[in-house]
């Protein structure tokens, strides 16, 4: 419908942003344009079933090209933009820092300038209804000790990693183009995510999809650290409250309230699996868990305090982690179609199903 609000989604074919696209179709509230450019972790399966929408559009396209942008922003009298597009694996980071400067910093750059000029250009009530939110992570912060401290939005930055310091970087711009031009902006760090279509480079969907084929279970040295993990769609509906209902200027903590180790994750993953399908001759799937030796950039420990976005906007995770993991679990092994082309054809064997690249 021509009255709905035009959202713009950038990274809307990765796994959050994939998950931010269908709940917003699916609503019938919003018009979607999915901005992206498909790298690695971009897939546009993940958006088959809303594909075929008149409330959907993709365009393929980088957030560094400010023209394009300012154009598509126009084109589509954009509402909110919902900035997700970036480089997000921390080991990746490490190998190749350049590639994180030019997305997650220059890039979400180029793509404020853009949104500045298109919002100077309007007027009346469509100036007063632009939205900017900008998701980022709760690995700004840096680490917390393991027996102590929580995030809360007033936790000052410490980024350990070329990719949490490039996404500081990105957070500390959008805060300046809100204090220095006035655009209307909105932050939100988040947690750990999981869910349906993650990509299988990561510690929880490459942990089930070796399980299920009886392969190493890769662990970063004890698997002491700890995560906060949020299900993907409870992470969903919080960037679709923060943008049509936060306070302009304001950040947003979103947590799953589900702290574990990296060790539990996996054990739990091991369980379950055991329970739902166990391996030939009843072999526990603990046995597959292997300590490998960590890597530098890895946070101690991660916790959210989400009680800001419960209180003023009525936001709550629906899925403990259990039930969250279960959801998933039974997701991929039902959903095979998805991850055995990006498992078999697109990554090699020692990239995916050795887990020497897994993040948490």
């Amino acid at each position: 419908m021509a009255d709905n609000p035009v959202i713009l989604v950038t990274g809307g074919a990765g796994f959050i942003g994939s998950a931010v696209c269908r709940r917003l179709v699916r609503r019938g509230l919003y018009r979607v344009v999915n901005f992206d450019l498909l790298t690695y972790a971009g897939n546009l399966d993940s958006l088959r079933e809303i594909g075929g929408s008149e409330d959907y559009r993709f365009v393929h396209g980088d957030i560094g090209d400010e023209q394009l942008v300012a154009a598509l922003l126009r084109e589509e009298q954009v509402d909110i933009v919902l900035h997700l597009a970036a480089e997000s694996h921390v080991d990746r980071s490490i190998d190749g820092p350049a590639e994180f400067v030019r997305t997650n910093v220059v890039g979400t750059f180029k793509l404020l300038n853009a949104a500045l000029s298109y919002w100077w250009e309007l007027d009346g009530e469509r100036r007063e209804r632009f939205r900017f939110h900008h998701v980022s992570t709760d690995e700004v912060f840096g680490e917390l000790p393991f027996d102590s401290g929580i995030f809360t939005e007033e936790t000052p930055y410490d980024p350990s990693s070329p990719y949490s310091a490039s996404k500081a970087a990105s957070d500390h711009f959008v805060r300046a183009w809100h204090h220095t031009y006035g655009l209307p902006v909105l932050l939100s760090n988040c947690s750990n995510n999981y869910g349906p279509y993650h990509f299988p480079e990561k510690l929880i969907p490459l942990t089930i999809l070796n399980a299920l084929e009886g392969k190493r279970l890769p662990v970063y040295g004890e698997g002491a650290n700890v995560r906060d993990w949020l299900y993907v769609d409870d992470h969903a509906a919080a960037l679709e409250v923060v943008a049509t209902q936060g306070r302009i200027g304001e950040s947003y903590n979103v947590g799953g309230q589900a702290d574990c180790t990296n060790l539990q994750v996996v054990q739990t993953i091991c369980d379950l699996l055991d329970s739902d399908a166990p391996l030939p001759g009843g072999r526990s799937r603990g046995d597959l868990i292997t300590f490998v030796e960590d890597r530098p950039g890895h946070d101690k420990r991660y916790a959210i305090d989400s009680s800001k976005i419960e209180r003023e906007l009525g936001w709550t995770a629906r899925e403990n982690f259990e039930s969250g993991l279960a959801r998933t679990i039974r997701w991929f092994i039902d959903n095979e179609w998805w991850w055995r082309p990006i498992r078999d054809d697109r990554y090699s064997g020692q990239r995916l199903g050795t887990g020497t690249r897994n993040r948490d």
